[in-house]
């Protein structure tokens, strides 16, 4: 399969009508498909076959963990790494990822997006594998890019606020060259994350997957973002709405507290209705309004 093609301005605004969002002009978006790693990922193990792809366009069975590049026509020089949520058993691309990639792109940012490995598909380092894929990605578009943001999504929010609030921390033997190089991130945009796992917030997906009913207090502290935010963390963008069945909306606000307590800037949007997953905004209630202030803060 040619790893190179093009996408056109019509699969793009498709995506974004879908969330409700619409393109100034069309544009021609150069798409490139990166394998994460030189050889095999970390650890070993994982499954077999072909990657799954729901009619949803949700993503599992994450064989070979990869970056989509999508570079607009007339670049801005700032690139967003972009990872979807899915609870850490599936990737949310065609709600999430896809639609924020056209957004971006039609906005003259570079967008990858992430397929990282799911902790539950057998992957013999377990729960430390979508970590890992996260903090090679950053490091992978760090050497490409000289301004860097991320832009995660419920469980995709956790797991690149994890990544960059623990740059220093090695969840894996460097492969290559490109290991030494940080796992940084200008900025960060969480959209309904989830950031803590500890008592009352155990219900999730989030916390079965990555550390189990029963864990103890150490193990649901070591998963929460809000514990590793520090001075050199970058500024933070955050994104709930109050009704939020599945991440607690007390996520953001443990979030905001977190960077204020560490006089780390952040700015949060919390919205009356919308409940979860709502990507780039549900047509029909509030949240339609905050990709408008993410693209000032983008460009602040």
């Amino acid at each position: 399969m040619n790893r190179r093609h093009f996408l056109s301005y019509l699969t793009l605004s498709t995506l974004a009508f879908r969330s409700g969002l619409t393109f100034a002009a069309p544009a021609i978006v150069t798409t490139q498909v990166l394998p994460l790693w030189p050889d095999l990922p970390p650890g070993g193990g994982g499954p077999a076959g072909d990657l799954m792809i729901s009619a949803k366009g949700a993503q599992r069975n994450i064989v070979r963990p990869t970056l989509t590049v999508m570079t607009p026509p007339s670049p801005n020089g700032r690139a967003v790494l972009i990872a979807a949520g899915g609870g850490y058993t599936r990737i949310e691309m065609g709600k999430e990822a896809w639609p924020a990639a056209a957004w971006l792109t039609a906005r003259g940012y570079t967008a990858y997006v992430l397929s990282y490995r799911l902790p539950h598909e057998g992957w013999k380092d377990g729960a430390m594998v979508s970590l890992q894929d996260a903090q090679r990605a950053l490091r992978v578009v760090r050497q490409r890019e000289p301004h860097v943001s991320v832009l995660g999504f419920s469980a995709g929010g956790h797991l690149l606020g994890m990544a960059i609030t623990r740059a220093d921390f090695h969840s894996y033997m460097a492969t290559d060259t490109l290991d030494n190089l940080p796992a940084t991130a200008d900025r960060a945009a969480l959209i309904y994350p989830i950031i803590t796992l500890e008592p009352p917030y155990t219900h999730t997906s989030t916390h079965k997957i990555l550390v189990g009913k029963n864990a103890p207090a150490s193990e649901d502290a070591a998963w929460s973002v809000q514990e590793f935010v520090n001075p050199q963390s970058p500024p933070f963008f955050l994104v709930q709405a109050e009704d939020d069945p599945i991440s607690d909306p007390h996520n953001t606000l443990i979030m905001a507290d977190a960077c204020k307590r560490q006089h780390v800037p952040v700015e949060m949007h919390r919205y009356s209705s919308g409940g979860h997953g709502f990507g780039m905004g549900r047509p029909g209630t509030p949240t339609m309004a905050w990709p408008e202030h993410y693209e000032r803060w983008l460009k602040s």
